[in-house]
């Protein structure tokens, strides 16, 4: 498909960046079999910042699709290295921050982290053995420098890896190049585990005999269609929870009676507890819309709210620029409509006077500017424990070889030769000095504070969420009342001229 000199590039560069993993005979196997594609490996997908939303927003969507609890039988099949799966947004983006400290160069790149799929053959591992597998990959694969999550998921036919990690290096020093052809490294790499492992690998097909899938058909999940079934059931009123079981089972399910009450659909090898299902389906909420105490709701998106009012149109400042007479009445009516809105809200809020209002929206507008420097301040705290603990570490590895560079009376071969290690000793010697720390933290105690902290932001944001709303509803508001009476107050002087 590519040719030699590409395959020959790609062997210069697996050999440069992964001296450790491969040998002459892994060269030469490559070369002469390059046909043969790791069954455990897809592709290098450098996961992006999407528009219109934050970096730690996307980190957060990421990893939390791939540590769905219905996908990695309730979070058991979840690994990581040098990051927290509860923390692992925030912590991958707390070494971007300290990445653009340490090197002060800004995030160019849309690119905030990269992800590997790895799929297994039906029947030959277990879970359990595919996560190992997957962590395995990744250590051999990102050498320790990088953290990382991986993923297992069940909820297919084939049992498949999703590993996610950071973009950005451990010490904040660097980035990871997605070089040339990575793709077939990360593919060579799995090759070899799978083989270490006993597993087959897929033959590769050559171009012309690929076939494309232009039609997707529409996707239903097993719990989903347990969900619409269970529905359907209940709606036909059985007379009591056994009835309702045997009902089950003449849809063709397998029914698992015990403490927790579980089925298993044709085709499906795991069973399914009626409490995994979301709230309306667990079994105490189906035996009392059974009895008649409860009234079964099904699950249903709900769509976004819409605000309860908008801002005023200046049709004065639209009118001064050129807009139609027919612009003027569509706003004339728009601008009543949603005044109408805005004094229903006031009436809603027991806010009588526009005195009132404003003092509102100054005592709103402050306490979300306050609960803001509060989360700002435990950020910069998170920063800054995660920028110490990173010198205490490096501190406590590097120093050995900075006491030898001291007993070698500073020289400069002993230097040129460990010129990594004396810099981050030095590096982390001065920071410790700008800090004014007589006496180091203990990384115990650096942890506990940067869990308590994270736990005391995440729990703060509901509320600054909510002061954030009331805020904008209220300065909104204002707003559409000063403009209102403004407009009012003109064409009462302008009558009063004719």
């Amino acid at each position: 498909m590519f040719g030699w000199k590409p395959c020959i590039w790609l062997v210069l560069l697996i050999t440069k960046n992964y001296p450790n993993d491969f040998d002459a005979a892994d060269v030469r196997h490559f070369l002469f079999c390059r046909g043969v594609m790791a069954l455990a490996a897809t592709r290098l997908i450098p996961m992006r910042k999407n528009k219109g939303k934050s970096i730690g927003a996307c980190l957060h969507n990421h990893t939390s699709y791939i540590q769905n609890p219905d996908k990695t039988e309730q979070g058991e099949l979840v690994s990581s290295y040098q990051c927290s799966p509860l923390t692992v947004d925030e912590e991958f983006l707390l070494t971007k921050r300290l990445y653009e400290q340490t090197t002060g160069r800004s995030q160019k790149s849309d690119v905030i982290a990269y992800q590997v799929r790895q799929s297994f053959k039906p029947g030959e591992v277990t879970p359990e053995e595919a996560n190992r597998i997957g962590y395995e990959f990744a250590e051999r694969f990102l050498k320790g420098k990088h953290a990382f999550i991986v993923a297992t998921h069940t909820d297919r036919a084939h049992i498949h890896n999703h590993i996610i990690y950071n973009s950005t290096a451990l010490d904040g020093t660097r980035k990871f190049k997605n070089f040339w052809l990575s793709t077939f490294a990360v593919q060579r790499l799995s090759d070899l585990i799978c083989l270490e492992h006993q597993l087959s690998t897929i033959e590769y097909k050559p171009y012309r005999e690929r076939q494309k899938r232009i039609v997707y058909p529409p996707k239903e999940s097993n719990r989903d269609r347990l969900c619409g079934i269970i529905d359907a059931i209940l709606a036909e009123k059985p007379g009591d929870y056994e009835a309702f079981l045997q009902k089950l089972e003449q849809q063709g399910y397998e029914v698992k009676r015990g403490k927790h009450t579980a089925v298993k659909g044709k085709g499906q090898k795991r069973f399914i507890r009626f409490r995994t299902l979301g709230t309306g389906y667990g079994e105490d909420e189906i035996k009392a819309v059974l009895e008649g105490k409860a009234k079964h709701q099904p699950y249903q998106k709900q769509p976004p709210q819409e605000q309860p009012f908008q801002l005023l149109v200046d049709i004065p400042q639209k009118m001064a620029a050129d807009k139609s007479v027919g612009y003027k009445k569509w706003a004339t009516k728009f601008n009543l409509k949603e005044m109408s809105k805005t004094l229903l809200h006031l009436q809603e809020q027991k806010i009588s006077s526009a005195e009132e209002l404003r003092e509102r929206a100054a005592a709103a507008t402050e306490r979300y500017h306050s609960m803001g420097d509060s989360i700002k301040a435990a950020e910069a705290r998170l920063t800054e424990i995660a920028v110490l603990k990173t010198h205490i570490i490096n501190y406590a590895k590097t120093r050995p070889v900075y006491d030898a560079y001291r007993k070698a009376g500073y020289s400069k071969a002993f230097l040129e030769a460990h010129r990594e290690e004396i810099t981050l000793h030095k590096a982390a010697k001065a920071a410790f000095d700008e800090a004014g720390l007589q006496k180091l933290p203990k990384v115990k105690e650096l942890d506990a504070e940067f869990s308590e902290l994270l736990t005391k932001k995440k729990a703060a944001y509901p509320d600054y969420r909510k002061a954030r709303n009331e805020m904008q509803e209220l300065v909104r508001a204002q707003k559409n009342v000063e403009r209102f009476f403004a407009e009012e107050k003109t064409v009462q002087e302008n009558e009063q001229a004719r």
